[in-house]
This record gives structure tokens, sequence and C-alpha cells, in this order.
């Protein structure tokens, strides 16, 4: 059996800091990161796919944490193919543009070489600290399945070697029909590890709650059943409280992973007030038993 390791996807939401979570004396950040580490052994930072990471702050997380202590990171939203705010790239990166957003295609081919560069090596500290995990890649709802794409997915793991990329898929093609099992075939081929999901369903962004190793490591975010999946008010599609009785039923699911990997990271990135923290206390306890 594999190691199953559970924490969030966030420490630093406003919501969560105004809900009492952390103590009164946890008034600054490192203090919070401090205590959050004793709470949690893994936490995944969102805050690196809205804009690259700095070097200094990576030192600082590692110098602040147990030494067993572990960040997950999630890649800039450039490299995922998303819509990235010009504002958000290395200032003596940025386009001369009227553009507010930039995809890839919109920039030199150097200068997205150099965007990859830039933020793998800011993850540096971590690295040398044995304090990196996985490198999450969440591609947006139109990235479906397809030669390209696969074909991206390994240029990935080329520009990362030797650190661990992740990936999450949000368009139903990967899953739909005989595509599930040609995807989960392509995966463990390659040894990629997917970031299993449970999430609304019935959108076009969703994808099947499976529980699925194909590789030694396994992922999973909860992201929450939340009726309003496609509201732009990020507390209206995060702020979702599971039940102890949903979060058990993928306590068995969770093991069965554990079994086939030698590790299974879990989070809650139902981000809003402390409903991350306190599902994820939930789900350490149903997983104890």
């Amino acid at each position: 059996m594999g190691e199953i390791q559970v924490g969030t996807a966030s420490w630093t939401d406003k919501t969560l800091i105004a809900s009492g979570w952390y103590p009164k004396s946890a008034d600054n950040a490192e203090k919070r990161l401090a205590y959050y580490a004793k709470q949690f052994p893994v936490v995944e930072v969102d805050s690196t796919y809205y804009g690259p990471p700095a070097e200094q702050t990576a030192r600082l997380w590692a110098e602040r944490t147990p030494a067993e202590f572990t960040f997950n990171i999630k890649a800039y939203s450039l490299l995922t193919g998303h819509p990235t705010k010009v504002t958000s790239l290395y200032k003596d990166l940025r386009p001369e543009t009227g553009k507010k957003n930039v995809y890839p295609d919109d920039l030199p081919p150097q200068t997205y070489e150099d965007v990859w560069t830039r933020f793998l090596a800011a993850l540096d500290p971590l690295a040398a600290a044995g304090k990196l995990g996985a490198i999450l890649f969440q591609f947006p709802p139109w990235w479906g399945i397809r030669r390209d794409h696969k074909d991206y997915l390994q240029e990935i793991v080329a520009r990362c070697r030797p650190l661990r990329p992740v990936f999450e898929f949000r368009n139903a093609s990967w899953f739909d029909g005989d595509n599930a099992g040609e995807t989960l075939s392509f995966l463990r081929r390659h040894e990629l590890p997917l970031v299993c999901v449970d999430m609304p369903q019935g959108y076009s962004s969703s994808v099947p709650p499976l529980a699925e190793a194909t590789a030694d490591l396994a992922v999973v975010r909860f992201h929450g059943h939340s009726t309003k999946w496609t509201s732009k008010d990020i507390q209206e599609k995060y702020g979702y409280d599971y039940s102890r009785a949903e979060l058990a039923a993928w306590a068995p699911k969770l093991r069965s992973l554990a079994a086939a990997t030698d590790r299974t990271q879990v989070f809650m990135n139902n981000c809003y007030g402390d409903n991350a923290q306190r599902n994820a206390k939930t789900l350490v306890d149903l997983l104890s038993e």
C-alpha cells in the first residue's frame, strides 16, 4: 500500500483567513504557512497558474516548512494553452500588443521558450530541498482528445524532466465511449499520471469521477458539486461543503489507488471559507478508520 497524502489547494485564500480556521496568533503569511504545515503534509499552490512564481518565494516556502512537507505547483496558464494576461508575463518578455490576453502562438518562439525555462528554474529551491511534489497541468475545456495534444503531453514530460508533471483534463472527449480506454492506455503506456477528479457532471468541461492509476503516482482533486459550475464567481463555483457520506464513498477508491501506486495525493479544491480544510480533515479520519 502506497502513501496517501491529503491536503488542500490553497492556504492563503482570503475567505479561509476570514473563516477563523487559523488561530489569531497566525497573523502573517509565514505563520499561516507554518500552521497549515502542522495540519497537512502537502499543499497545492494555485497562484502559480495566474502568474509565474519567483525563485525567492519558492525559497521562502522551502525554509518555512518541515522537512517532509510537499508542495505541488499548478502550471502557469500560458503553458496549458489558457488565455494569459499580458501583465502576468515577466516584464522583459511582455509583447507590445493591445491585447489583454495572449496565447503561446501570440509570442515569439524564443519568448515562449524563456517562459518555460524561467518557470521551471523558479522551482529549484523546492526541488533542492526535496519539497517539490508534482507540477499540475490542467488543460482548458476546449482541449479535447487529439494526436497533437497527446504529443504535447510527452513534450511536457521531456521539458520538465526530472520534475514530475501530472495531467488534468477538462474536456469530456477524453473519456467518451471507447476514448476512455484509449486515454487510459496511452497514459499507462507512457507512465503519465492522470489527475482524477470529483466535479459537477453534465457540463462540457465535466469528466467522470474515475479512480484510475496510470503511473506510480496518483493525484485526486475534489472540486465540489456546485450547481453553479459555470459561474464566473469563484465562490459560487467552488463554494461546496462535502458531506461525510460523500467523502466516505471515496475512501475505498483512494485506498485502491494507493494499493496500485507508490504515492496518492488528494487535494480539496472547494476553497471557500474553511470548507476545504474541514473536508480534508474528515477525509483523513475516514482513511484512518
